[in-house]
């Protein structure tokens, strides 16, 4: 490409052994993508220098992983896209995936539309704005160290059809942060919700993915505000007898 391209002259780290493990015939792709992330996804802002040294190990491969989570040909919409993590890399990984990138700030967008078009994602499409201005349905919604989960929840409630799931990649903490926010579940009468650790058989550090379903219906805001507060109260109770 000329000047205006993405190219710059250094370039990521040599992936280790266990990337090729999990993106297969895709690593030469994956490989171009990270040496996007460690220039201009550097000098743009959205990775930061000292990130270089570990892209695979805790950013790409990290992502590709929770491709077993998502089923044949599904549509997959990435809120808070950022860098394109885990979006563009579930779109590498799995080109069967119709894989959608939200993100609000211009300059990222700008540079995740270059950076598709550079690598040929024939099956990917950026979107400029928050979650709750775009107009998109999917079985899935993923996101990844955008926000906390009960903001994910009220984010990508309204984009995931009935019995569609949320996948947001999360820490050591994943668990605890799950509980943390089962009485906003229990509010929006959701049944199903778990912490998937995934990768084990592949990869040194499996990711944590917490999964949430959204039930075929969501009680209204009001009915929620009462089960809160009912569940509030319960709390409070619990914690009496123990005292």
């Amino acid at each position: 490409m000329n000047g205006q391209g993405l190219d710059a002259p250094s370039r990521a780290p040599d992936p280790p052994e266990e990337a090729e493990l999990v993106f297969g015939q895709s690593l030469p792709l994956a490989r171009r993508y990270a040496d996007l992330l460690a220039t201009t996804g550097i000098s743009h802002g959205l990775v930061g220098p000292r990130e270089a040294p570990r892209l695979w190990e805790r950013h790409l491969v990290n992502c590709a992983v929770m491709e077993t989570l998502v089923q044949q040909g599904e549509r997959v919409v990435d809120i808070g896209s950022g860098a394109g993590l885990p979006g563009l890399v579930l779109a590498i990984v799995r080109p069967d995936l119709d894989v959608h990138l939200v993100e609000p700030l211009l300059r990222r967008t700008t540079w995740l539309s270059r950076a598709v078009d550079e690598l040929g994602l024939e099956n990917v499409t950026v979107h400029r704005g928050r979650a709750d201005e775009v107009d998109l349905t999917a079985p899935v919604v993923t996101a990844r160290a955008v926000a906390s989960l009960d903001k994910l929840v009220a984010w990508s409630f309204p984009l995931l059809a009935p019995g569609g799931r949320l996948l947001a990649l999360k820490g050591e903490a994943a668990a605890e942060e799950l509980r943390s926010v089962e009485p906003l579940l229990l509010s929006l009468g959701v049944t199903h919700h778990q912490v998937r650790v995934v990768g084990g058989d592949r990869v040194s550090e499996p990711a944590r993915v917490v999964e949430i379903v959204r039930p075929d219906v969501v009680p209204p805001r009001s009915a929620r505000r009462r089960s809160e507060s009912t569940s509030a109260r319960a709390r409070r109770r619990s914690t009496t007898r123990e005292r």
